[in-house]
């Protein structure tokens, strides 16, 4: 291979070693290699001959690329995927060194990729992707990406990039609306909900999907696939009059199942003929939930479950799905970077559903500004720490004997998780994976 490429593996590699001990860094041997030699991405992946798939879209791209890689992976495919979180290309590249061979090129059947809706098209333009999964279109971190409609064209640009196969959310306008969009010969397929639950459909949903404007997606064909659910974490993923299912997930909530019908339909593209259900079925029941996303750990034999918020319609989904039963709640704004500097969102929110039993402990650097947005809704808030890790002992040791609820912005679920492990002996827990 090109000396330059032999360099920037070396030099990448390195860089994580380094990154490792100082405890940090995700992409920072990506930046390195990058650096080094600014083609390494495309030769890296110039021997991936099963498919290239990027996944995007503003909600579900972490949930819904782990349950494909695991589908994938059940059908007896190599695949490679970027598992830290890091949704950037430099992020890609950190993932993929411990990976690289003498060869510097991947040893693997398809790569599966969660890329940030902006970082997509800076992949795209190294890469062309064979297919695209595109998930939804809502207004998130308005600070970077202004409006949903440039958040769309960014979707777009990407699907215009594919060179193979497209897979759309048929109940988001902004999504459906590319497939008129795509090149000659690229091949569309839908996902979204049965037409049988789509009246039983709760408000929150429709103010994400946005159900009710002028665009009708085409009739769905046996290759689409449709939600159907059965309760709050079994459902049926239907393909015309075939059913894959009935599936019961980890992770409860409709979006959760939502993204399962996407990575479904997916594989199904895929994998083509060796698509096989039951095997799909008992992938999809095995996957944990990611990051922050429905995690549940017992502490002193009670249950903390940790939700990521970070947008109106993923917390509205999370209210939604985690307070049908009233527990002792925990609530961490901050507003970095990774966060999104702009939490005006929260007035998008309805928090009323926390009126009956009220919320415990805010935290964070936004946390007097989250009691006063809660204190609109008339939801009482009993204490105010801004400080992540005395409040969170606080709360545990004040709830010790219930359990308990954590709704966290991205960086503040970074800190909580890691004193999680601190405190409690959560062997790998502090990490995100």
């Amino acid at each position: 291979m090109p000396l330059r490429n032999t360099i920037a593996v070396v030099a990448g590699k390195a860089a994580r070693v380094g990154a490792r001990v100082r405890g940090g860094g995700s992409a920072l041997p990506g930046l390195v290699a990058e650096t080094v030699d600014p083609g390494f991405l495309a030769r890296a992946l110039s021997e991936v001959r099963g498919g290239i798939v990027v996944v995007t879209g503003t909600n579900g791209k972490t949930t819904t690329t782990k349950m494909l890689v695991a589908l994938l992976r059940a059908h007896g495919k190599r695949v490679f995927t970027n598992p830290t979180g890091s949704n950037f290309t430099r992020g890609v590249i950190s993932s993929m060194l411990p990976e690289l061979g003498r060869s510097g090129r991947l040893d693997t059947d398809m790569a599966v990729l969660e890329l940030d809706e902006a970082h997509a098209l800076r992949f795209a333009a190294a890469v062309a992707p064979t297919h695209a999964l595109l998930l939804n279109v809502a207004r998130d971190q308005l600070d970077r990406f202004a409006e949903i409609d440039h958040t769309a064209a960014l979707l777009e640009q990407l699907a215009g990039c594919t060179t193979s196969g497209v897979v759309l959310n048929r109940d988001d306008s902004f999504v459906a609306r590319i497939a008129a969009t795509l090149r000659l010969g690229v091949t569309v397929r839908w996902f979204g909900v049965h037409a049988a639950i789509a009246d039983r459909l709760p408000e929150l949903l429709e103010q994400d999907v946005r159900f009710g404007d002028d665009f009708t997606a085409p009739p769905a064909t046996a290759d689409d696939g449709l939600l159907r659910p059965v309760d709050d974490r079994a459902f049926d993923v239907v393909f015309g009059d075939d059913p894959v299912g009935p599936v019961t997930l980890r992770q409860r909530g409709l979006a959760a199942m939502i993204n399962a019908t996407a990575a479904t339909t997916t594989a199904r593209l895929l994998l083509g003929g060796a698509f096989d259900p039951a095997t799909a079925v008992t992938a999809l029941a095995a996957v944990n939930p990611p990051f922050g996303r429905g995690e549940t750990v017992m502490i002193d034999g009670q249950p903390l479950e940790l939700v990521l918020v970070k947008n109106p319609a993923g917390f509205t989904v999370a209210l939604g799905t985690y307070t049908s039963t009233p527990v002792a709640t925990m609530i961490a704004i901050n507003d970095n970077d990774a966060d999104g500097r702009d939490v005006s969102w929260l007035y998008d929110v309805d928090f009323s559903s926390l009126r009956a039993r009220g919320v415990a402990w805010t935290s964070g650097v936004r946390a007097w500004d989250m009691a006063l947005r809660l204190e609109y809704d008339d939801v009482a808030v009993e204490q105010v720490e801004p400080d992540l890790t005395r409040a969170l002992d606080a709360f545990v040791a004040a709830y010790h004997d219930e359990p308990k609820r954590l709704f966290c912005t991205y960086t503040a679920m970074m800190a909580l998780r890691r004193t999680l492990a601190a405190r409690h002996g959560l062997a790998g827990f502090g990490e995100e994976g």
